[in-house]
C-alpha cells in the first residue's frame, strides 16, 4: 500500500509540472481571456488516458496504472480548475464563452480519449 501511495504521489507531482509547464506556454501563446490552456491539458490528458488503457491492458501492465492513470494524469488534468474557470466565465456574464467551454471540454476529451483508445488499440493489435 505505501508503495502504490508513493507511485501515486511521485506521478501526481509529475503530472501537476508538466500541467504547469503546458498550461504557461498555452497561455503566453494565447493570452487571457479564454481558458484555453485548462481545456487543452484536459482534452490532450483524456488522450493520453485512452492510450494508455489500451496499453496495459494490451502488454500486461496494469500495474503501471497507479504511477500513469491516478498519479501522472490524474496530476495532469485539471477538472477542479476547469469547474473553476467554467463558472468564473458564467459569473462575468460571458455565458456563450462559459457554454462553448464546458461542452468544447467534455466534447474534445471525450474524443480525445476515444482517439487515444482507436490509435493504441491498432497499435498493438
Amino acid at each position: 500500500m505505501i508503495s502504490t501511495t508513493l507511485q501515486v504521489a511521485l506521478g501526481g507531482a509529475i503530472g501537476a509540472a508538466l500541467r504547469f509547464i503546458i498550461g504557461v506556454g498555452i497561455f503566453r501563446l494565447s493570452g487571457p481571456g479564454f481558458p484555453l490552456a485548462v481545456m487543452s491539458v484536459n482534452v490532450f490528458g483524456s488522450f493520453l488516458m485512452g492510450l494508455f488503457v489500451v496499453f496495459a491492458a494490451k502488454t500486461s501492465n496494469t500495474h503501471l496504472s497507479p504511477f500513469i492513470m491516478t498519479g501522472i494524469l490524474g496530476g495532469f488534468t485539471t477538472f477542479s480548475a476547469f469547474s473553476l474557470e467554467a463558472y468564473t466565465l458564467f459569473e462575468r456574464g460571458q455565458f456563450g464563452s462559459a457554454a462553448i467551454y464546458v461542452f468544447g471540454s467534455v466534447i474534445f476529451s471525450i474524443g480525445g480519449l476515444v482517439a487515444g483508445l482507436l490509435l493504441a488499440r491498432g497499435a498493438f493489435a
